[in-house]
């Protein structure tokens, strides 16, 4: 997934336009809007309400004369993630790159061969001062890592490219396309086996083996999960060890033989299945607070339609059929 700011200036939001148009060609989908007041009471918004909220608030700050609008693509390869996936880490994105309390709509479009959704908002903040711009294109990106988990996984050591997207989906990440490969493939090249830690996490397997809630007590007394690898509906042949207190991912059979590990638990499914995940167990309440934050004021509405709509090209621009195609993602 990849996010890219579009640069082309408009003052009159012609981002609603352009996303409004293929919803109603029926190329893309409403998603959400978040943050714009008493229009998210209506049924139905049409886009020169939201257009006009936007040129509302952008006129607070006299100074930005060319670029009031904020227009972005957020982009997955092929049909990784889902429209709901993607609307989810749009929103999480924007709360990094500070628009999460700003008005914004997301449009799901589906008229290319990588799914991808719009956002649009505006640069103006609420206060008047224009939205931080520094480096806006780094941060994209940057951003786009932190939300999609890659940032917190490539904080561990492992060895594979599977242990890597495993670390992601034992903590609820969304990313599985990193897309960064020479990055990551340094990362493996560079790992080493920490003896010490592989001696300690033997002697702690073995002593507490046999306890009746063996895996949870691992996750929440010594921050260890152990990930059990089966087929559906057969016993395990291998586990993961990961291991939060130092960062590492380990093979099991680097540290003890399944076998061995399983030979004396009684409750023999409790021993590779795994629960739900508490994040509060060795994460902390900053990587709580940092989900939780991520949840706007917002609303979903059905689908808007704007054949109907007769005044909207007095505030969004030129008539329909003099509009010049406007460029899109095609990731």
């Amino acid at each position: 997934m990849i996010a890219r700011i579009l640069e082309k200036p408009s003052r009159t939001f012609a981002g609603v336009k352009y996303n409004t148009n293929k919803i109603d060609r029926n190329t893309g989908e409403l998603m959400l809007i978040a943050n714009f007041g008493a229009i998210q009471g209506l049924s139905n918004p049409r886009p020169r309400d939201l257009a006009n909220y936007l040129l509302m608030l952008s006129a607070q700050n006299k100074g930005i004369k060319k670029n009031t609008q904020f227009h972005a693509v957020i982009s997955a390869r092929g049909r990784n993630y889902s429209k709901q996936e993607l609307t989810k880490a749009a929103v999480m994105w924007l709360k990094e790159m500070k628009y999460g309390d700003q008005p914004y709509l997301v449009v799901f479009h589906k008229d290319t061969d990588n799914h991808h959704v719009h956002v649009v908002s505006s640069r103006v903040g609420k206060d008047g001062k224009q939205i931080d711009r520094d480096y806006e294109q780094v941060r994209a990106v940057r951003s786009i890592d932190k939300v999609l988990g890659y940032t917190f996984a490539m904080q561990y050591s492992f060895s594979t490219q599977a242990q890597f997207y495993m670390i992601l989906e034992n903590q609820g990440f969304l990313g599985r396309d990193y897309i960064n490969e020479k990055k990551l493939q340094q990362k493996i090249s560079s790992y080493t086996p920490d003896k010490v830690r592989i001696a300690e996490l033997k002697e702690l397997l073995i002593a507490q083996k046999t306890s009746p809630d063996f895996v949870q007590q691992m996750r929440t007394q010594y921050q260890i999960d152990l990930i059990f690898h089966s087929a559906e509906g057969k016993k395990p042949y291998g586990y993961t060890v990961i291991d939060h207190a130092t960062k590492q991912v380990f093979k099991g059979s680097e540290i003890l033989s399944l076998k061995y590990l399983l030979e004396d638990n009684m409750d023999f499914e409790s021993a590779y299945q795994q629960p739900e995940i508490d994040l509060h167990d060795y994460l902390g309440q900053d990587a709580i607070t940092y989900y939780s934050e991520y949840v706007p004021e917002c609303v979903y509405i059905r689908p808007v339609m704007i054949s109907d709509d007769i005044d909207d090209q007095q505030v969004l621009g030129m008539k329909r059929k003099r509009q010049k195609k406007a460029r899109t993602n095609t990731r």
